[in-house]
């Protein structure tokens, strides 16, 4: 069975132009703010790292500039912590162990699901035979997903991450187009370890990008619309979210072997890219093995590989992220590869644009470059006017070009009108409409400007009197009139 195709309402994007951040302050609407942790005394000991658990989770929060990072409430029975589940609405996740006092973790997991307590319940593990056994049987269906410990505070960081992706994912991609990531992994101790570092350098990219912001809530909403990531064990799994979000998928992160049909299959990834690529053939994969011949079958299929055991193993998922994934600087290149310029924002684009050869040009838009790096800065309306802009709907290159920049340029526009920006000096585009200076409150003259501003932009009162140019006057007390057109 075909399953069904999630895409975003274009409609509803465009409609919502004059909203100036796009609806992302209804994007993440699920937020994991209270966890119940349920564990032996012992278990909890070793969690705690000397009672700075929860202070070391606060503080990987705070270093991503995250809000306020989950509460963690332990309990050492089942017992306990199914009478707070259901007594307390504020709980969002259930982390078990294998040691629980009073009954097993797979039974506390069947009590859950059989009460009907709404929600999800992961079992975090050690790397011993009990888990190993546990793994093989059929009682492991019972938990949403399966973790393991490896001494590593991050993987609840990555356990929070993945369950927030797994419940906003639908209605995320539905508002604004949110990007997704399909990582395909079945070893629970790589993607144990894999996952918190990956959901790090989505966090760190949407950082990067939250300082074009343009005031301070601008900034915190562009956090929200980083890419998703979905994590697949098998090849159906992943092939059921790849269509379901194919318009959707910034790129996809996979293991070579997994299972495919309920076997293991060595060549599973294979299958799965080739199938991909016959599809969107410029769409980024990444393989991954600890086999180094399976290098140049990745390579045969125009894919990149990664070798597990590598001691630079980050640092080569870095760059491909910032390459592949459009996370970086974009990169003008010539057809033959050859790096011409990068621009790092859309204001450099728009300026870098006007210099490029032709040839450049021409080899970025037949792959849909321009609107690939757009999508993962979160600049959505722009990406999703550009990318149906094809070399054969113009009568040359050069045309292509101007409309190119003339679309940056508006949108560039459109943005900053009715809005009140923030000025530094490094990021301050020319294109403000209205700025402050500082973080105090307003005076009333700028305030009513600036209410005055919103209104024309809010009604899109310029476009419906084209033939119009709005100024307002502002008398200052060196006796100069101040223009603001």
């Amino acid at each position: 069975m075909t399953p069904s195709k999630i895409t975003f309402d274009k409609k509803l994007l465009l409609e919502k132009k004059a909203e100036k951040f796009q609806d992302f302050h209804n994007l993440m609407s699920f937020r994991i703010h209270d966890i119940i942790l349920v564990s032996s005394m012992y278990d909890f000991y070793l969690f705690e790292e000397d009672g700075r658990l929860y202070e070391l989770i606060r503080k990987e929060y705070q270093g991503l500039n995250l809000s306020n990072s989950p509460e963690l409430v332990h309990v050492s029975s089942a017992k306990e912590a199914i009478k707070l589940a259901r007594k307390s609405s504020r709980f969002n996740l259930i982390i078990t162990t294998l040691h629980v006092e009073d009954m097993s973790a797979v039974k506390l997991a069947q009590v859950v699901k059989r009460l009907g307590i709404n929600i999800p319940i992961a079992l975090l593990g050690y790397d011993n035979n009990e888990m190993i056994e546990i793994l093989k049987s059929k009682e492991v269906e019972v938990f949403d997903k399966v973790f393991m410990w490896q001494g590593d505070y991050r993987i609840v960081f990555g356990i929070i991450k993945y369950f927030e992706d797994k419940m906003n994912i639908e209605s995320d991609t539905k508002r604004v187009g949110v990007q997704i990531i399909i990582l395909i992994e079945d070893s629970v101790r790589f993607y144990s370890s894999y996952l918190p570092l990956v959901y790090t350098e989505v966090v760190k990219q949407a950082q990067r990008l939250s300082v074009e912001g343009i005031n301070l809530s601008h900034r915190f909403l562009k956090m929200r619309a980083r890419p998703k990531i979905i994590l697949c064990s098998n090849y159906e799994e992943a092939w059921k979210y790849y269509k379901r979000y194919e318009n959707n998928v910034l790129g996809v992160i996979s293991d070579v072997d997994f299972k495919k049909g309920g076997v293991q299959n060595k060549k599973a990834c294979i299958l799965f890219a080739k199938r991909v690529k016959k599809i969107r053939p410029d769409l980024p994969i990444l393989l991954q093995s600890n086999v180094e011949k399976n290098r140049e079958l990745a390579h045969n299929l125009g894919a990149s590989f990664l070798y597990k055991n590598s001691s630079t193993l980050l640092e080569d998922l870095r760059m491909f992220m910032n390459e592949q994934f459009s996370f970086g600087d974009f990169i003008f290149r010539m057809p033959t590869g050859e790096e011409v310029w990068r621009a790092s924002n859309l204001t450099e684009l728009a300026e870098k644009l006007a210099e490029i050869p032709e040839e450049s040009i021409a080899y970025h838009s037949s792959r849909n470059h321009f609107s690939n790096w757009l999508k993962s800065r979160t600049d959505f309306w722009l990406a999703y006017q550009l990318r149906p802009r094809k070399i054969n709907h113009y009568r040359s290159i050069d045309a292509l070009r101007e409309d190119l920049i003339e679309a940056i340029h508006n949108y560039n526009r459109d943005r900053q009108s009715g809005v009140i920006s923030d000025f530094d000096s490094a990021t301050f585009n020319k294109l403000s409409f209205f700025a402050r200076i500082g973080g105090g409150s307003i005076g009333g003259k700028a305030r009513g400007l600036g209410f005055f501003s919103s209104l024309l932009s809010n009604f899109d009162i310029s476009n419906k009197f084209s033939d119009y140019k709005f100024c307002f006057k502002m008398w200052e007390w060196s006796r100069n009139f101040r223009s603001i057109c």
